[in-house]
């Protein structure tokens, strides 16, 4: 058989609700295109955006980085290394007391564990806008509540990972599987024998591989926060960008990519451990 060719205006005229719901998407499509490369240059034109300013910036960019090779950090490698063990305990401690502080919270936010939008409702909108504050922020607000040093940095990483991890766990938590419960409730389990062994089984290796990914995001949020004064290898970033030794700046930035790039190796062998396992559980 010869497939039979319609005449574009005959399918239009045959079913015009098809083809004007394409038109409309197409107008829909360009007009979102062009309000959004207007608001590209509104935003270009308010934040004075210029490509002189933008090149000059990259020549001296390029003498910076002249300057710091080679890397030497002179007698000062004891006190990088001290700095760099300092950023990964504020980083470990910090992102441990967030989750260990925003599980049950979690629990609380969560649609299939608190049924009420009267009690789930503050719940989510508390962790919403603790979520909501950087952690630059925090660690400026504990600096001048607990004084400088790491323990400010502890704090504020576990108050800013306490919001993302309470919004993390209870969508983690609403995404179980109800029939694990409802067996345990069949048994004549009770709500937190529902909890306990239906439904946090289920969501731990989950809680687990986001917990190991945030602590390798917080060893880079550990550096930022120490160059305002919460410790670790930041504020030996900041003091030696602030006196010109590029050849030091150098030898720490190396230093933090490599454990960067070491704990992220680590946790993603872990993550995928984890998975397997539960993986083969369920199985």
């Amino acid at each position: 058989m010869t497939p039979v060719t319609r005449d574009p205006a005959q399918l239009a005229a045959q079913y015009p609700e098809l083809f004007q719901g394409a038109h409309t998407a197409r107008l829909k499509a360009l007009a979102i295109g062009v309000a959004a490369f207007a608001l590209f240059l509104f935003g270009c034109w308010y934040l004075d955006f210029s490509l002189d300013r933008l090149m000059t910036g990259l020549r001296q960019l390029s003498w910076f980085v002249m300057l710091m090779i080679p890397p030497d950090p002179g007698t000062s490698l004891p006190t990088y290394l001290a700095a760099m063990g300092e950023t990964l305990s504020i980083a470990f401690l910090g992102t441990l007391l967030g989750a260990v502080l925003a599980l049950p919270v979690s629990l609380l936010a969560a649609r299939n564990i608190i049924p009420s939008i009267f009690l789930r409702f503050p719940a989510r909108r508390f962790l919403d806008s603790i979520r909501g504050v950087d952690t630059l922020i925090w660690a400026l607000v504990w600096i001048n509540v607990v004084g400088l040093g790491p323990f400010a940095g502890v704090l504020a990483i576990a108050t800013a990972d306490f919001g993302a991890f309470g919004k993390l766990f209870s969508e983690a938590i609403e995404g179980a599987d109800r029939k694990q419960v409802e067996g345990i409730r069949a048994a004549g389990g009770s709500k937190l024998h529902e909890i306990r062994f239906g439904l946090m089984p289920q969501v731990l290796p989950v809680l687990a591989g986001q917990i190991l990914y945030f602590i390798e995001s917080n060893t880079r949020s550990a550096t930022i926060i120490g160059i305002v004064g919460a410790g670790g290898i930041g504020l030996q970033l900041a003091e030696q960008i602030r006196v010109l030794e590029w050849q030091k700046v150098s030898t720490l930035i190396l230093m933090i990519l490599v454990a960067v790039a070491i704990i992220d190796f680590i946790s993603t062998r872990l993550r995928f451990a984890i998975i397997g396992r539960a993986g083969d559980v369920h199985h």
